[in-house]
């Protein structure tokens, strides 16, 4: 690895957040967002072509807005990075086109990154985080827990330039989607987590007994002998529950009990995502565990992962919220490690790639 440390300007545009971010090797200089989640909202989710002309309004502002606060020209910049996957196809096409277009204007070399490693990377720019590891390093030991509108992962991280390796994933909804999805049906606005999560310190996660996907001896397995499904999730057969329950108590005439409800969902949700996290790091040898992804606001995932992780002895790593949610810092402080660790930038020919593998690291 260079002792440099490298001003990398990273583009993100993966759902319907237009981030840019730039940073000097694990320094933070700037993270600009601009979020099209307002336009969303009537519609009770994201809508790809609307988030897709947002990104087309928002890209040039964001950047301008980004090097003018980091006090930076394109000139100073070393490198590009930007999310090529996954994601949006359409919204990824906008980041991959705007950085590619750069990248030629500038002759700056150009890495396209993996969305879900970034979410890993922010790590390095948290300063709360960086004090507990070797300056320029995460944590040995380190797996991640990424909970979003649009994924929810269990990974192992040895070296986040070069190795890292999906343990398990949800086979259907995100945590998020099924937030969302459930907030629908409780009449709740959009997005749905922060409204479940309001509602539920009004009610009793006991209140309802909702079924915990893939928690059955034939998905887990044993340790020695693992089920198909040991650190995977499945969400959508509880939202069914939930429209189930619902129901009856409409059908019966009876006044829903909302907030019981809402906590009581939220609690099988995220029983299911902390027990399976903790248990692969054990399972692993993982001592440290990185929360991620815009659902890491959720107060109650805050609560029952620290109780979990500190009881098994793990340590729990959480960033800043701005740090969380899609951003552009977190793509540029990954493409910083790939300059520094002496990776080649990548072919101008590549395309964006919606279901990129979390394997794969560049493109």
């Amino acid at each position: 690895m260079t002792s440099a440390e490298p001003l990398i300007l990273g583009i993100e545009s993966s759902c319907d957040e237009t981030g840019v971010g730039l940073v000097r090797g694990t320094e933070l200089l700037t993270n600009t967002v601009s979020s099209s989640m307002a336009e969303h909202v009537r519609f009770g989710g994201v809508i790809p072509e609307i988030a897709s002309r947002a990104h087309l309004d928002a890209l040039v502002p964001t950047l301008e807005k980004a090097l003018s606060d980091a006090g930076v020209s394109l000139a100073d910049v070393d490198a590009i990075a930007v999310t090529s996957g996954p994601g949006l196809a359409g919204a990824l096409m906008v980041g991959v086109s705007a950085a590619k277009a750069l990248a030629l204007a500038t002759g700056k070399p150009l890495y396209a990154i993996n969305h879900l490693v970034a979410h890993v990377g922010v790590g390095l720019l948290d300063p709360s985080i960086a004090a507990r590891s070797t300056a320029g390093a995460l944590p040995e030991n380190l797996g991640a827990l990424l909970v979003s509108g649009g994924h929810t992962e269990i990974l192992r991280v040895r070296s986040i330039a070069e190795d890292v390796v999906l343990l398990g994933a949800t086979i259907d909804d995100a945590a998020g989607e099924a937030f969302d999805k459930v907030a629908r049906l409780l009449g709740l606005s959009y997005p749905g987590g922060p409204a479940i999560d309001a509602l539920a310190r009004a009610g009793s996660a006991k209140a309802i007994r909702f079924p915990r996907g893939l928690t059955a001896p034939k998905y887990m397995g044993t340790a020695e002998a693992p089920g198909p499904h040991r650190y995977d999730f499945s969400f959508s057969g509880l939202k069914t529950a939930v429209a189930r329950c619902v129901e009856a108590f409409e059908a019966a005439g009876e006044e829903v009990p909302v907030a019981d409800v809402a906590a009581s969902f939220q609690e099988a949700v995220l029983d299911v995502i902390t027990a399976k996290a903790v248990l692969a790091c054990r399972e692993h040898g993982l001592t440290t565990l990185l929360l991620g992804g815009g659902v890491a606001a959720n107060s109650r995932l805050r609560e029952l992962a620290a109780q979990r992780t500190a009881a098994a002895g793990i340590t729990l790593l959480v960033p800043a919220m701005s740090l969380c949610t899609d951003n552009g810092a977190m793509v540029a402080a990954l493409g910083a490690q790939l300059v520094m660790n002496g990776v080649a930038p990548s072919d101008l020919a590549f395309a964006p790639d919606s279901s990129m593998p979390v394997s794969s690291i560049s493109l």
